[in-house]
């Protein structure tokens, strides 16, 4: 390249632009990092938005960039992105060196989460002040409003968009995982800026004035509505009047800690409103945004690093301590520390999983939100002290965390209802889906947290008459997300108003309340332990019939003399559903059963009652019965009853082959050639002799009844009528044919030559060995068809 002096910055970019399409990435890596070292901050200006577009991709999801989702540690590129955008790496510096001089860039506000976009295209100030003093407004008006970012807002604007930008996945490529470049770098940002032991390191460049500058003071220092309900006219100032109070100079020592978490809020999880959410329950509207299950992943990670972050406070350990004393003031990271989870993600992360819980399919995906909402509730898991690593391993919860329950109490009742409604719909023989039902169930059974949910509903429900006139509205509400120094939280002591704040500000001051502990859900849980129970005992049938197959299924079974797919049908079974996984099935079930007990202390001997009605309810014939269903004009139609028995894995249609039995695709045990050869003999006798072999078993007599055994399925017809299979392929697999293809199984073919040998060492001829197996099939058919009528009723 050309030295600084003569480069233009249209010809830098241009030839780095140009370096994109002919050299390797660690070459032009390489030659970005002598560019950000001698180019000063004018000339790279421009370079900025072309290296986030090159990195992570545009937001239109057009351009794919480096593909961070999907670089994994086998790559030889995965070190090399790792160091280039690690937080003290080349980007960074360069974010910092255009950082001193103020440069702004621009994001189109389309781009911006749901309710933040349409809350300015309203004309509505944001509740998040980081978006506060940085709308740009063009001749077009406000649908082409954008927002004014610095260079270290716009770089993690970048980075956190890049998780939910619509791209397509590269091929051979499923989806981003744990061990994705993108996931690691998650980690390193939080644990660098977010430490939980020490400070944040200063930054590595430093301008002429001997240090990196804070971004310009936004409205951090808004003081917002209460904590209790969302008040449209503190909340919704107009955008053309945004506020500009300078904000308090010991904030500026975190300024890059702040902006990144309320960055990674903002994008990963401020996509529903509490509008919106009441909204969605309609099944007419659309949803706005579906995450996805690495989506999930990284806000589990999110929520286990702020869990930790917030408690390695030196001076309160607990979450919501009590209110500081008069001694010095703590240090800025200190008082970020304890204020970071309730008021910056609380409110966003319980309409985010709210929203999980309702509209996830139901399928194992959902462990990954389910083990998110599990982490948020388990605070104590992420102190990383000897004492709370004891407590973990008793399973008993600190008094201390006390506090934290109350003021997340929705957290705990109103998301384990809604787990309960989704769990009564799940298929519980799933080892999967029973291995989630334990998880709750477990995690909600450690001594004295059930101790901490009572009494924080109790407090919730202690009547309060002056709840409005007690305070004047001195919190900030969790959804908020502003400066934690822009107003200092008052001390509030009334546990009662706390409580009651969260539950209004979460859920709206017109909500109704379910107890956790009331009537109303204990109901639904004696209706899970119903469930359980059944489940349980479908897993001990299936796993019973699994051995009963593989037992028949012996060297007895290749001979003819067991039930190796003789008839042609699919046994259906889910990898889930045999073997190993059914006894997990049945220890997760039975395990839960018992923390359920525990959780909502139940009545063992009527527990046992309901269990044991249910055993003698569903004997061995029960169990073989079909779904609910009615008969319609196309066959069996599924009721809603059925639909609930196929779910929980009460009764379940026998899955096989319904079309032609001659034309089933051909096996790995049948010879291909000997298969077409006698299904073309077979269709001519049948097109032929049909007419006949019809009259002949239409007969009442004994040769029609022998026709009927030679000519027709009888045992595949019974199976049909047990399936959801439609009329006319019933009338056609019950009618008269002679069907050769047996002939063509490799099995049948080895007992002929048997056969034939046993005869030649008895010297017998090939004929008089045939005419003996024809003689004995007939006997076999006549046996068969005098006593098969018997043979039924024993």
């Amino acid at each position: 390249m050309a030295a600084p002096a003569l480069q233009q910055p249209s010809f830098l970019l241009a030839n780095l632009k140009a370096d994109c399409g002919t050299k390797p990435l660690l070459q032009r890596c390489q030659d970005l990092v002598k560019v950000i070292d001698e180019y000063p901050a004018k000339e790279l200006h421009p370079v900025l938005p072309w290296l986030m577009e090159a990195v992570f991709g545009s937001l239109d999801g057009v351009l794919a960039g480096w593909n961070l989702r999907f670089l994994h540690s086998r790559s030889s590129e995965y070190g090399l992105a790792l160091d280039f955008l690690g937080p003290t790496g080349p980007v960074m510096k360069l974010v910092y060196k255009l950082q001193a001089e103020d440069y702004k860039y621009e994001i189109p506000v389309n781009y911006l989460p749901g309710p933040v976009k349409a809350c300015i295209q309203e004309g509505v100030l944001p509740d998040c002040p980081l978006f506060h003093n940085k709308l740009q407004f063009p001749p077009a008006g406000l649908l082409a409003l954008s927002l004014a970012l610095n260079p270290f807002e716009f770089f993690m604007f970048n980075f956190a968009y890049c998780l939910i930008s619509p791209k397509s996945f590269p091929p051979g490529h499923q989806g981003g995982s744990t061990d994705s470049a993108y996931f690691v770098l998650v980690d390193t940002y939080l644990k660098y800026f977010l430490p939980t032991e020490g400070s944040v390191p200063p930054s590595p460049f430093s301008d002429s004035r001997g240090s990196v500058s804070a971004p310009s003071p936004r409205a951090s220092s808004v003081s917002f509505a209460g904590y209790g309900v969302h008040s449209p006219s503190l909340l919704k100032h107009h955008i053309f009047h945004q506020p500009s109070v300078n904000a308090d100079p010991a904030a500026q020592e975190i300024w890059r800690s702040e902006t990144l978490l309320q960055m990674v809020v903002e994008v990963w999880l401020h996509h529903y409103s509490l509008d919106m959410y009441q909204k969605l329950q309609s099944p007419q509207v659309k949803e706005p945004f579906s995450p996805s299950e690495e989506h999930v992943l990284v806000v589990r990670l999110l929520v286990k690093h702020l869990h930790a972050f917030s408690s390695s406070l030196k001076a309160e350990p607990g979450p919501a301590p009590a209110p500081p004393p008069a001694h010095p003031h703590p240090g800025p990271l200190e008082e970020f520390k304890r204020v970071v989870v309730q008021r910056f993600v609380q409110q966003k992360l319980y309409l985010f999983l709210q929203h999980c819980f309702g509209h996830w399919p139901l399928d194992a995906s959902f462990r990954a939100v389910l083990e998110t909402w599990l982490s948020y509730i388990q605070p104590w898991r992420y102190t990383g002290d000897k004492s709370a690593v004891q407590a973990d391993q008793n399973r008993t919860v600190p008094d201390k965390w006390e506090s934290f329950v109350h003021e997340n109490l929705l957290l705990y009742t109103k998301l384990f209802q809604v787990f309960l409604n989704r769990a009564v719909r799940t298929d519980l023989v799933n080892a999967k889906n029973a291995l989630m039902v334990f998880r709750v169930a477990k995690v909600f059974s450690q001594p004295n947290l059930a101790e901490m949910i009572q009494k924080g509903e109790q407090l919730f429900l202690e009547p309060e008459h002056v709840l409005h006139h007690r305070q004047p509205r001195g919190y900030l509400t969790p959804g908020q997300g502003g400066s934690y120094l822009s107003s200092r939280q008052r001390a509030v002591p009334d546990m009662v108003f706390r409580v009651k704040s969260h539950v209004y500000s979460l859920e709206g001051q017109d909500c109704q309340y379910q107890q956790m502990f009331g009537s109303e859900l204990r109901g639904g849980v004696l209706k899970l332990v119903q469930i359980i129970a059944q489940a349980r005992q479908t897993a001990k049938r299936i796993s019973d019939q699994s051995s009963e197959a593989a037992s028949s299924g012996s060297f007895l079974s290749w001979f003819g003399l067991g039930s190796a797919d003789a008839g042609g049908a699919f046994s259906g079974a889910e990898p889930e559903e045999t073997g190993e996984c059914l006894k997990k099935t049945h220890e997760f079930l039975d395990r839960a059963l018992e923390n359920l007990s525990q959780i909502f202390k139940l009545n063992q001997g009527h527990l046992n009652q309901v269990l044991s009605n249910l055993g003698s309810s569903q004997d061995d014939g029960n169990c073989r019965q079909l779904p609910d269903c009615v008969q319609g004009e196309d066959g069996l139609v599924l009721t809603e009853l059925g639909r609930r028995q196929i779910i929980n894995g009460l009764r379940r249609f026998e899955v096989q082959y319904q079309g032609d039995p001659e034309l089933q695709p051909i096996r790995s045990y049948e010879s291909a050639l000997l298969v077409r050869l006698l299904y073309r003999t077979s269709s001519l006798l049948n097109d032929r002799f049909g007419g006949h072999m019809t009259a002949l078993c239409s007969r009442p007599d004994f040769l029609g009844r022998l026709g009927r055994y030679y000519l027709t399925d009888v045992a595949g017809g019974a199976r049909l009528r047990r399936s959801p299979a439609s009329r006319y392929t019933a009338e056609q697999s019950r009618r008269p044919r002679l069907s050769l293809r047996p002939l063509a199984s490799y099995r049948t073919l080895l007992l002929l030559l048997l056969f034939y040998l046993l005869g030649a060492l008895l010297s017998l001829g090939p004929g008089c060995s045939t005419l003996l197996l024809l003689a004995a099939a007939l006997l076999y058919g006549l046996f068969a068809a005098l006593f098969a009528d018997k043979l039924k009723a024993a």
